[in-house]
């Protein structure tokens, strides 16, 4: 199979038409402005059966084009969009172009002090599914739609040969995986191209080390979308006692460690989570403060330990909890958990103290996230000043509706008789 979009039928299909849709008005206008999904529901209209991953055309009322994409027969998200507006030949120089387009966003933004970075960003850098991402010299190559599988020996060529890693690792996200072990011969955490790995890798984010679980870990071993917040924690953590609430690997924790903190909590339930945060701070012993700093962990859930510490306080707190709303039906119950964290969290600041809350909840919305988080602050009884809202890191690109998960806001409390800033 070749990655030439004139290529993509078996031998004995060749002759097989190309696959034609048409859709309906309201799907002609999400395509138009440039939404790269396109559900079954949407398909009015389709020449043949289609098969796993090949090219659909998919075409206007006029019968004009309008889009191209992979498509996915057993999938509600029918086709992935790779192509809209003008058509153009999906062949291997394109697909190059395509690769080259993703590497060039991200120039700058990495150096000999960060070797973690997100190269590919799904559909937000024109690869639909599809995420790449670079620890020092091993690549992670996650799939999120099977529509892939059956092209993925040539995507694999395409990075290996352009960006010439150590190695690269494949992960699969859990609805393909049997799948692709029965069709494909490919299972989630195979290396797939280089050296042999059996354990986590070490790459450095801004000085510092940290360890990735490319394996068997949650995401692609890293959770690298909160780079910028964990810089920006840093620069506020000098001198305070930091309270880290689903702490995970700890990476917070240990831009506050250096920063200067005092004390660090690293709160999570999974003792796995907090069994690498111990091997990260180790990593990075040789840096005097990290040495000096008081880095405890504590195995609760965070809810519960939050609601029982009313005798704790803590200069910094920072909330980044998992996703609260895996659908679109758990919104309205993800921002109330948003609002009820916030509120334990400002309970345990103490005077003058900052809390950074955080949501990777695609379904709550920044205005939702935010009004939650601001009205609990606001019941407490304090006055805070906002520091700032964040959203998406320059190489966690979020091109539409759906891929925009990520944001922040930091609150600081107001000194008694000082004015809003």
């Amino acid at each position: 199979m070749s990655m030439d979009g004139s290529m993509d039928q078996p031998p004995e299909q060749k002759k097989a038409s190309r696959l034609r849709l048409r859709v309906t008005t309201a799907a002609e206008s999400r395509l138009r402005a440039g939404h790269p999904w396109l559900f079954a529901e949407s398909i009015r209209e389709q020449n043949r059966p289609g098969r796993l991953g090949e090219l659909a055309v998919i075409y206007d009322r006029r019968d004009c084009f309008l889009a191209l994409g992979l498509f996915d027969p057993d999938s509600p998200i029918r086709v992935r969009v790779l192509r809209a507006g003008k058509p153009l030949a999906i062949d291997p120089a394109w697909w190059s172009a395509l690769l080259d387009q993703s590497l060039q966003r991200r120039e700058g933004l990495s150096d000999e002090q960060t070797t973690g970075l997100r190269w590919i960003n799904g559909e937000s850098d024109g690869w639909p599914g599809l995420v790449l991402d670079r620890y020092d010299r091993t690549l992670v190559l996650k799939l999120y739609t099977a529509a892939w599988l059956p092209r993925f020996d040539e995507v694999l060529a395409l990075i290996a040969g352009c960006l010439r890693p150590e190695r690269v690792v494949l992960r699969l996200s859990r609805n393909i995986q049997e799948l692709a072990g029965k069709q494909f011969g490919k299972k989630d955490g195979e290396v797939v191209s280089g050296a042999p790995l059996d354990g986590p890798v070490v790459f450095q984010e801004s000085g510092l080390r940290f360890e990735a679980d490319v394996l068997h870990g949650q995401k692609t071993g890293f959770f690298l979308d909160q780079r910028d917040n964990r810089r920006q924690v840093e620069s506020l953590a000098p001198g305070r006692r930091v309270l880290n609430a689903f702490s995970f690997s700890g990476g917070f924790s240990l831009y506050a460690a250096r920063a200067g903190a005092v004390s660090v909590i690293d709160l999570d339930i999974s003792a796995h989570a907090l069994a690498g945060s111990q091997r990260n701070f180790a990593l990075n012993q040789s840096l005097a403060s990290v040495a000096a700093c008081r880095h405890e962990i504590t195995q609760a859930e965070a809810f519960r330990w939050l609601g029982e510490q009313r005798d704790r306080a803590f200069d910094l707190i920072v909330l980044d909890p998992p996703s609260f709303a895996k659908r679109e039906t758990e919104r309205e119950g993800a921002a109330q958990a948003y609002g009820r964290l916030a509120r334990l969290g400002v309970e345990r600041l103490a005077r003058g103290g900052i809390l950074v809350a955080c949501s990777c909840s695609a379904h709550v919305t920044r205005d939702e996230f935010f009004a939650a988080v601001r009205q609990s602050a606001a019941a407490a009884g304090r006055a805070f000043d906002e520091l700032q809202i964040t959203g998406h890191a320059p190489d966690h690109p979020a091109a539409f509706k759906e891929a925009r998960y990520l944001k922040a806001i930091y609150l600081k409390e107001r000194k008694v008789g000082a004015a809003a800033g």
